[in-house]
């Protein structure tokens, strides 16, 4: 953590966080979520589902039209920045992935607008322009979910419809044109997606994606405001959690990896530097493997964050 402590003091950082520390309730009695929504179909057939045979043939081809604001990576100039920066952390995870079986990651923050659906949405689209390298991006922020809004395409069908047995998982995901990008949005707003999540179907469901996807990258909720990317945590290969230096505090950031199982950090993406600054635009610290700093000229411009959802 002295690293990261560091970067932050170095860019201006302090203060106080506010509020408590959400803690993680306990885990809801099994089929309670089933029982709370009489006729969902709680995927006794995960494995099923994953089994129908040419299932990313049958995923709807969607234009790769991103919202302006977005700020996501142009898949046609993959040499531009940002994009060389996403492509360095792309070579750490899979980098990892050779030393350790790592498929499954959860991007998330300390608290939201630090970045961490800007994130997880570039690095999904870096990991998808290797070739044969077919890549998930899914949205279990379930709460405030915003990928649909990144990529401007419908928020349902999505991962709660599948999981609530209310559509097939071909029709929960879109194929982005011109990458091997999948993405599966939130879906169907649900009323208590904690208990959704520890459904052990849910478990099922990850281990089973590697099957057909070399990365599954999941976008969550912010840590210190709900028990979900806890829960997600531990569900996954490996967690990632997003800074933003001017706005996150040192205090958020420990307390952000107090609630996390130390094993299960891959790293900290710091987000949000300006160029002339100490650190670039985006610059990436790694807790486990030691850190880079990469730093290239560009025009002033404000910290990139996530946009508001509607």
């Amino acid at each position: 953590m002295s690293r990261v402590h560091d970067a932050l003091r170095r860019a201006g950082q302090g203060g106080v966080a506010p509020g408590e520390t959400v803690g993680t309730p306990a885990a809801p009695p099994q089929g309670a979520y089933t029982q709370a929504l009489p006729g969902s179909q709680v995927l006794a057939g995960v494995a099923a589902a994953l089994a129908v045979p040419g299932l990313l043939e049958q995923v709807q081809e969607i234009p790769y039209t991103p919202a302006p604001e977005a700020l996501l990576l142009d898949i046609s100039r993959p040499q531009d920045a940002p994009s060389e920066e996403f492509r360095s952390l792309r070579t750490r995870l899979n980098h990892l992935q050779n030393l350790q079986p790592i498929h499954s990651v959860v991007i998330t923050s300390p608290s939201p607008a630090e970045g961490k659906s800007f994130t997880a949405a570039n690095l999904a689209l870096a990991e998808s322009q290797l070739a044969g390298q077919s890549t998930l991006l899914a949205d279990f922020d379930f709460r405030r979910p915003v990928i649909h809004n990144l990529f401007q395409i419908e928020r349902a069908p999505g991962a709660t419809d599948f999981l609530l047995g209310n559509a097939p998982l071909a029709s929960a995901m879109r194929k982005i044109a011109g990458a091997n990008l999948y993405v599966m949005p939130a879906g169907t707003v649900v009323k208590n997606p904690l208990e959704l999540l520890n459904l052990r179907e849910v478990k099922s469901l990850f281990e089973d994606l590697p099957k057909l996807f070399n990365w599954v990258i999941l976008d969550s909720p912010p840590l210190l405001f709900s028990a979900d990317a806890n829960l997600l945590g531990t569900l996954t290969d490996g967690t990632i959690l997003v800074v933003r230096i001017g706005y996150t505090t040192i205090d958020m950031v420990t307390r952000a990896m107090q609630s996390l199982c130390e094993n299960n950090v891959l790293g900290v993406v710091v987000n949000g530097a300006r160029a002339g600054e100490l650190y670039s635009k985006y610059t990436y610290y790694y807790s486990r493997y030691g850190y880079e700093h990469h730093r290239h000229e560009e025009p002033e411009a404000e910290p990139a964050g996530e946009p508001k959802p509607e």
